[in-house]
């Protein structure tokens, strides 16, 4: 007989979920912990399979959120669940697929998909067979039920589909899903699309044997009046532009016209997936040829794309103009990723890093951080000014020339977001307009609304490298005051964006900023005391940027006086857990590089906690791999860091260090962390025995014999940056070895005979190696056969430039 629910402990459970849709936090959190209780019993996951499929008097965000309970439970506690309770469940989830709620039915797929991620699509072999045959009935119900979970299932288990575990089910699904792209409901055709498409990037064979009849199916739809239809669509043309544009070449001219109808369509998301062709195109070699031609009429539509709508001003706030006061919610501040030390060679190549497109350039507000058309749009037109160089300019510049001095500032913010996306790829055809373009940039850095001035800052950082070969009266110097002055602008997304292209100014200008490091100092001092949460992390990062990029000449007194204060001010207040601690202490990296032994009065505070930030790490690491069930991993970013920051102290001080570390367990702290599984920590681990050998080798000999294996582990060029800093590190031992030994009667040789074997065939093997990068087959190269006369240009990245 079936299993029937308790009549008293049904009406209980639905109580409880008419309690937990409360607005109140108490009462949610009194039926959370009663969830947690019921969840010891067995036959609890029964009852709510029942509410969401049986109930149907009940109201339906009730029948959903008790499925919505239920998928929770399957993902955290499936493995516990008794088999005639699995069993209930999918019977009663197949039974009840062709539910007359569109919400239910969605809520029945979720939840089929949970199970089948489980992997319950090996143990449940009706599924597919019942499902794909629940597509051929003549109740649309049942039809877009089953097709609603086949959907979620290709998205989720796309790669098992489409093995030999299942007995490759794809190649009878496949052509099933075709026969549904001409279906009468719009909502099917998009279903059978989207089920298609999970399969183009892998180029699963069961596709790529109907791949012409896809392919032929999808200009059949090509002018659908749905828009879930045609953003299917455009999704998987631009995958096969990827996977096989053989198929897509025949037909190209028609799908470029296609694709500049739909990058205009009326409904946003379907414009947005159209423009990604663009992105794509760009990346092919036919590029150019097929695309020449349609220049003259894509141009504009993706000028159009780049502006703000209605709703993006509404969600930026974008009629708020000082919002400087108001403090920021702890949602608006995105998590921090460091990234560990890597050390090179030094190249003055006369580029800095270009984070292409960044965020700075575009809307980093929260409410616009997804990919959007605007973004989109800016995207295609840099990688397409990649492509087409100079030639795109003669239809470019008369659209730049409207919509920059254009009375609407939607539009002319979007002109100055043209300017700087063309910056990279068109920087030789705009040399002759800058002279021009510049002073107008600089002037609308104090134009009257916020969003055009924000935009103007990161426009003006793409040219930041043109402007520092000019003299600096005429370009340098403006650029730099109302830059600054923007840094302590009212508004904070001004803020950011100044300080950002402050930072890049930073790097392109390196020692040329030296004549102006009081006024520089002086203000970003004084936006310690103006900035809420989210820009102090910004603020933090174009002083350390300014730091490595003018290196010893900070070390002045009265330069210390002004940075090093609030910076130890914030070091004390912020706790052991804070991740705020993050970015600070890349700053202080920076900062103790390049203060040098102007550093001194505040190392010994900044090493201890650094040693301690490592030692916890070590040991909440230690407890998590003994009993994971009691301790949590720790976040080995503080770990990293702090290893970061005794690199930055080893580089700076050089010889001062000495006594701390003569004092401490660095070294043994260091052994522990240079066997870490995680690249990053080994990275900035062997980062710091390379520096620590520099400064201090005497306390680093006796470990040396603890090191090198280690050393000639790590020489894997799969894990390029791991493997540059191993490489860098052994080098520096073998230049202090032959140093030590010098006087004393014992060859260099002798000495480091025990090790060579342990590295000599991996460093051939890198300098062999095809396409290995130019810092690794340098650091390798200038060790390789004790050739050392190249490390003493050794130095950190961002420091490249600082003379």
């Amino acid at each position: 007989m079936a299993w029937q629910p308790d009549r008293s402990g049904l009406q209980q459970i639905i109580q409880l979920l008419k309690e937990s849709q409360s607005p109140d936090t108490a009462t949610q959190r009194a039926v959370q912990e009663k969830l947690e209780e019921l969840n010891k019993y067995p036959d609890f996951n029964n009852y709510l399979i029942f509410v969401l499929t049986k109930l149907t008097t009940e109201d339906e965000p009730t029948r959903s959120l008790s499925g919505l309970i239920l998928k929770n439970n399957v993902r955290a506690h499936f493995s516990k669940f008794p088999q005639e309770v699995i069993d209930f469940i999918k019977t009663e989830c197949l039974g009840s697929i062709g539910d007359p709620s569109p919400l239910i039915r969605a809520t029945i797929g979720i939840l089929i998909t949970t199970i089948a991620n489980k992997g319950e699509l090996t143990h449940w072999p009706q599924l597919l067979p019942h499902l794909c045959q629940r597509l051929d009935s003549e109740d649309y119900n049942v039809c877009e039920g089953a097709f609603g979970a086949l959907q979620k299932i290709c998205e989720d288990s796309a790669e098992i589909l489409d093995s030999d575990a299942l007995d490759r089910p794809l190649n009878i699904m496949i052509p099933k899903f075709l026969q549904f792209f001409k279906h009468s409901s719009p909502k099917i055709r998009a279903h059978a699309i989207s089920c298609v498409n999970q399969f183009i990037i892998g180029r699963a064979q069961a596709l790529m044997v109907h791949i012409d009849q896809f392919i032929e199916n999808l200009f059949h739809l090509a002018n659908d009046d749905d828009a879930e239809v045609r953003k299917n669509i455009c999704r998987a043309l631009v995958m096969l532009l990827e996977v096989r544009m053989d198929r897509l070449l025949p037909h190209m001219h028609s799908i470029i016209e296609y694709m500049l109808l739909r990058t205009q369509d009326p409904d946003e998301t379907v414009a947005l997936e159209a423009c990604e062709f663009w992105l794509s195109l760009a990346e092919q070699p036919i590029c150019k040829e097929v695309l020449s031609s349609y220049m003259e009429r894509l141009v504009p539509i993706l000028v159009r794309g780049m502006r703000y709508s209605e709703i993006d001003i509404i969600l930026l706030k974008g009629d708020v103009e000082e919002d400087e006061m108001i403090p920021d919610r702890e949602e608006d501040i995105r998590p921090r990723f460091h990234r560990s030390k890597t050390h090179h060679i030094k190249h003055d190549d006369g580029y800095g890093d270009d984070d292409d497109m960044s965020d700075d350039g575009l809307d980093d507000d929260d409410a616009l951080s997804d990919w959007n058309l605007r973004k989109c749009s800016a995207a295609a037109l840099d990688v397409l000014a990649n492509v087409f160089r100079e030639d795109l300019l003669p239809t470019l510049l008369p659209i730049l020339k409207e919509t920059l001095f254009h009375q609407d500032w939607e539009i002319k913010e979007s002109g100055i977001l043209v300017l700087g996306a063309i910056a990279e790829g068109c920087m030789t055809g705009m040399v002759p307009h800058l002279p021009e373009l510049l002073p107008y940039l600089i002037g609308c850095l104090s134009d009257r609304k916020a969003l055009v001035r924000s935009i103007t800052c990161w426009t003006l950082s793409r040219y930041a490298h043109w402007v520092v070969q000019q003299p600096h009266e005429q370009y340098l110097k403006p650029l730099m005051t109302e830059l600054l002055k923007r840094v302590l602008d009212a508004n904070k997304r001004v803020q950011e964006a100044a300080c950002s292209a402050f930072a890049t100014l930073e790097e392109e200008a390196c020692t040329e900023l030296v004549p102006y490091l009081g006024f520089i100092l002086e203000t970003l001092v004084f936006a310690f005391s103006k900035y809420q949460h989210k820009n102090l992390l910004i603020l933090y990062d174009a002083i350390g940027t300014l730091a490595d990029s003018v290196g010893h000449h900070l070390n002045k007194p009265e330069y210390i006086k002004l940075l090093m204060p609030p910076l130890i001010t914030k070091w004390n207040i912020l706790k052991d857990e804070d991740k705020d601690l993050f970015p600070l202490l890349e700053c202080l990296s920076s900062v103790a590089t390049a203060l040098q032994s102007g550093f001194l009065p505040y190392s010994e505070p900044v090493y201890k906690r650094c040693l301690s930030l490592v030692e916890q790490t070590l040991n909440q690491t230690i407890a998590n791999t003994n009993h994971p069930d009691q301790f949590e991993p720790p976040d080995k970013d503080f770990m990293i860091v702090a290893l970061d920051l005794l690199s930055g102290l080893a580089e700076g001080l050089e010889a001062h260090i000495e006594n701390l570390v003569q004092n401490s367990n660095v070294l043994p702290l260091l052994y522990q962390c240079m066997q870490d599984p995680m690249p990053e920590v080994r990275q900035s681990s062997f980062a710091l025995l390379g520096d620590l050998t520099k400064a201090t080798f005497q306390h680093v000999r006796p470990f040396i014999g603890d090191f090198m294996p280690i050393l000639g582990q790590n020489l894997n060029p799969e894990f390029i940056s791991v493997c540059n800093n191993a490489t860098w590190a052994i080098g520096e031992i073998s230049i202090k070895m032959g140093e030590s030994n010098s006087g004393s009667g014992i060859s260099q040789g002798q000495e480091m005979k025990p090790f060579i074997q342990l590295v000599l065939t991996q460093l051939v093997q890198i300098i062999n190696r095809p396409n290995t990068p130019k810092t690794l087959l340098e650091n390798t190269g200038a060790r390789r056969c004790e050739t050392f006369a190249t490390t003493k240009r050794r130095t950190r990245h961002s420091a490249a430039c600082a003379q």
